[in-house]
């Protein structure tokens, strides 16, 4: 039978939605990926990110409900960490740490903001941390530097990506602004704390 419309979308979704929780795939890429695993054109409607959101959290109640919330509280704990130690550089945490949604295959993105944007390189290699860098789309579609990080998280007992991303210390003035879902796209350290004090596994 042939699903068109929203139904596509949804279907898309679902399918882009195990790829998200189960590999740690971006939206963008979950859902491309998952255009090509259902042999669709390329022109196949895509769903939007509120559909997208729903599947995740869908896909995750129904097949990890009682692992990812421990999950999701050691990542917040790990970024946390990393919020703190970058206290100079205003950073705020996003992505699926922060939504809530995030599982041990999910990956912590947290952005920064400079002056100049070779200081936190500096802070980085001051503190004898290793990293790659690599340029990424920003929030408003703008090329960012990444400073990426393989970090330990014990409670999981496995490595863990987090990605720094650099900013204009001008930017952070549009770094709370609500996303298309009405949402606060990223919190600060004392708002990701908030969150622990009350459970941990909130969702955003």
């Amino acid at each position: 039978m042939d699903i068109h419309g929203s139904d596509l979308q949804v279907e898309v979704a679902a399918v882009a939605a195990r790829l998200v929780v189960d590999e740690g795939l971006d939206y963008g890429g979950a859902k491309r990926q998952a255009v090509k695993l259902l042999g669709l054109g390329p022109r196949t409607p895509l769903p939007s990110a509120a559909v997208m959101d729903a599947a995740v959290r869908e896909h995750i109640a129904i097949f990890c409900g009682d692992t990812q919330p421990v999950e999701l509280l050691a990542l917040r704990e790990l970024a946390l960490v990393w919020l703190d130690r970058l206290a100079e550089f205003t950073p705020f945490v996003g992505g699926a740490v922060w939504h809530g949604t995030a599982t041990r295959h999910s990956d912590v993105y947290i952005q920064l903001f400079c002056e100049d944007p070779k200081v936190a390189e500096w802070r980085l290699i001051d503190r004898g941390v290793d990293y790659l860098v690599s340029t990424v789309h920003g929030w408003k579609g703008e090329p960012v530097d990444a400073l990426s990080l393989r970090v330990r998280c014990e409670p999981l007992a496995q490595w863990v990506q987090v990605h720094l991303m650099v900013y204009d210390r001008d930017d952070v003035r549009g770094a709370l602004k609500p996303d298309a879902q009405g949402r606060k796209p990223r919190g600060d350290a004392q708002a990701l704390r908030g969150m622990l004090v009350a459970g941990g596994s909130e969702s955003i």
